[in-house]
């Protein structure tokens, strides 16, 4: 038997219609309006009739929430039922409704305690999600509440705060005697409250706390490569980025300019590189996609305080490098990225071709023969995804790399945290990690 033919469009009044098109609600009042089904968080009915509840994306500032409500008689019920099921399933798609989320917020990082009471909470409440509230107290904190979560009791880890929570919350999962199974129950998702965010920015492609919200509501589950990061006996992952040199430079050394937002970061490419500071140093790469390998089987070792249980097929930096990888001296490098997503903060796109689940990185390399000329342009190159362009840029893409420092002096970062200056090896574990997004299977380059 053929399903029943549902109607469209469902009659308030002689005045007064709904209607469901391909990708929005189209309401026939004193005039037109189309609300997108992104937007609707819920439609219910009442004895008060009809109410639809949806983020009104123009007026966030004023309060993320907005409604409607009809009147529905009684000879109405059972049709707008059935319209109504049938908006929401339109409004939702695949993604899972009213989920179970454990929100940590770091009442440390700005306004983030304001930003989800204000923004993101509304939101949440009204789609029906279960929320699990916990502000993070110290250093590490939410790592060690990752450590010990109750992974049936949750559908997704909310951090209220920058980078730096997902990137705790990623190691607690990963320090776990069931660490690839941690990474892989319960997804890891951000309420931009930073000033990088990340993140937020290639997932649903916003800094908008309001929008990163409703994108936690809507979003599909997305497997997320992993990277392990071996120095000396520490084992420690990254989800996002790895720098040395200028990059690096330029966010760990303009915290005090965080009142700067997104333009410390410039402004830090500028100050590092006036200083005509360089890196020498020895690289070893195993390139993406390398079907010739042999893969070396190497003793996990037992490691002193926090570790991860990740496997490693490539050893750790105390280790031989493998005999298949590509060794490189850089006497002059100025600057090493190597990222997993493709956008590092807002209108900084580094990485366009970069995917969440296809086991590589994308490494950039500059070296200090660019000059002021090459650093201007690649300023206004580089945020826009046009690295290629740059003749004094090297780009690849790698599933291994070692970096062994010459200096005794300089700053790596680590997904915005700080790390010794010393030799660190890293090692890409294919989609182990989840994460929410838009399409579930690709990052999100422009606004929601």
């Amino acid at each position: 038997m053929d399903p029943p033919t549902i109607d469209k469009t469902f009659r308030v009044d002689e005045s007064r219609s709904l209607t469901l098109l391909r990708e929005s609600l189209v309401l026939h009042d004193l005039g037109p309006k189309n609300i997108s089904f992104d937007a609707v968080l819920n439609a219910q009915l009442s004895p008060n009739g009809l109410t639809i509840t949806y983020v009104d994306k123009d007026s966030t500032t004023d309060g993320p929430l907005n409604a409607l409500q009809y009147p529905v008689g009684l000879e109405q019920t059972k049709k707008a039922t059935i319209w109504k099921d049938h908006l929401l399933d339109r409004a939702y798609g695949l993604a899972q409704r009213r989920k179970r989320l454990k929100v940590l917020v770091n009442p440390f990082c700005g306004s983030a305690l304001t930003n989800f009471r204000t923004y993101a909470a509304p939101i949440f409440a009204a789609a029906h999600c279960e929320v699990d509230l916990e502000e993070t107290r110290h250093r590490g904190h939410a790592s060690e509440i990752a450590e010990k979560i109750d992974l049936d009791s949750y559908d997704a880890i909310v951090c209220c705060s920058g980078d730096g929570l997902p990137y705790e919350v990623f190691n607690g999962l990963a320090r776990r005697s069931d660490a690839l199974n941690a990474l892989s129950s319960v997804a890891v998702a951000m309420i931009p409250c930073g000033s990088g965010n990340a993140m937020a920015w290639n997932l649903f492609g916003t800094d908008d706390p309001s929008l990163a919200a409703l994108g936690i509501v809507k979003g599909l589950e997305m497997p997320l490569d992993l990277a392990s990061i071996t120095q000396g006996e520490r084992h420690t992952v990254s989800f996002l980025s790895q720098s040395l040199g200028v990059l690096a430079d330029s966010d760990l050394k303009t915290e005090h300019l965080r009142w700067m937002g997104d333009h410390r970061f410039i402004y830090g490419v500028i100050a590092t590189i006036a200083r005509n500071t360089k890196y020498p140093c020895q690289l070893a790469f195993k390139s993406a996609g390398d079907e010739k390998r042999k893969i070396e089987k190497h003793p996990r070792r037992t490691r002193d305080g926090p570790s991860s249980s990740l496997p490693l097929q490539y050893g750790t930096v105390l280790d031989d490098i493998p005999q298949d990888w590509e060794i490189m001296p850089r006497e002059e490098l100025a600057s090493f990225y190597a990222g997993n997503m493709c956008i590092v903060a807002k209108d900084t796109n580094f990485f366009p071709d970069a995917l969440p689940n296809d086991g590589s990185l994308d490494i950039m390399m500059v070296d200090d023969t660019i000059g002021y000329a090459g650093a201007l342009e690649a300023i206004i190159k580089l945020p826009q995804g046009r690295c290629h362009e740059l003749k004094d840029v090297e780009m690849r893409k790698v599933s291994a790399y070692r970096m062994s420092p010459w200096k005794q002096d300089g700053d790596i970062s680590v997904d915005g945290e700080r790390y010794p200056f010393e030799a660190f090896q890293v090692e890409v574990h294919r989609g182990i990690g989840r994460v929410l997004s838009k399409s579930g299977n690709s990052y999100r380059n422009v606004d929601v």
